[in-house]
C-alpha cells in the first residue's frame, strides 16, 4: 500500500511541476479542392506549420526546444517518393567506400541479359 501511496505522489508531483502551455496562435483551412495548411504556436516555444494537397503532397516543418534546451529545427517534404526531413540534428550516413562504388559501377555497366532486355524495351518505349 505504501509503494502505491508514493507512486501517486511521485506522479501528482511530476504533473503538478509541468508548466501551463498556451496556444498563442492556430490557423487551419482544407479546400475543396484538397488542398491545406495549418499553423500553430505554443507558449514553450514550440511552433509547427504544413500545407500541401492531401495524399499526394506535403511541405512543413516544426521546431522546439531540447530539455536540454537546445533549439531543435526540422523541415520537410513529403510525396510519393517518401518522407524527406532537413535538419542539423539527424545524422548522416557514413560516405560509401571506394570498393563499394566500383563494385556499383561494374554492376551497372555488366546487366545480366534479362537487365538488357529491359533496357532494350524502355528504349523502344522511349523511356
Amino acid at each position: 500500500m505504501f509503494k502505491i501511496i508514493l507512486a501517486v505522489c511521485l506522479v501528482g508531483s511530476a504533473i503538478a511541476a509541468e508548466p501551463e502551455v498556451e496556444v498563442l496562435r492556430f490557423g487551419s483551412q482544407v479546400d475543396n479542392d484538397g488542398t491545406y495548411g495549418y499553423e500553430y504556436e505554443l507558449s514553450n516555444g514550440v511552433t509547427a506549420q504544413e500545407s500541401g494537397i492531401g495524399g499526394q503532397y506535403a511541405n512543413g516543418g516544426f521546431r522546439h526546444y531540447s530539455p536540454e534546451g537546445e533549439l531543435i529545427e526540422l523541415a520537410y517534404t513529403a510525396d510519393d517518393a517518401g518522407f524527406h526531413p532537413v535538419a542539423a540534428h539527424l545524422p548522416t550516413p557514413p560516405p560509401i567506400p571506394d570498393h563499394i562504388l566500383k563494385a556499383i559501377q561494374y554492376i551497372e555497366s555488366h546487366p545480366t541479359p534479362e537487365e538488357q532486355q529491359d533496357r532494350q524495351v524502355r528504349q523502344q518505349l522511349g523511356q
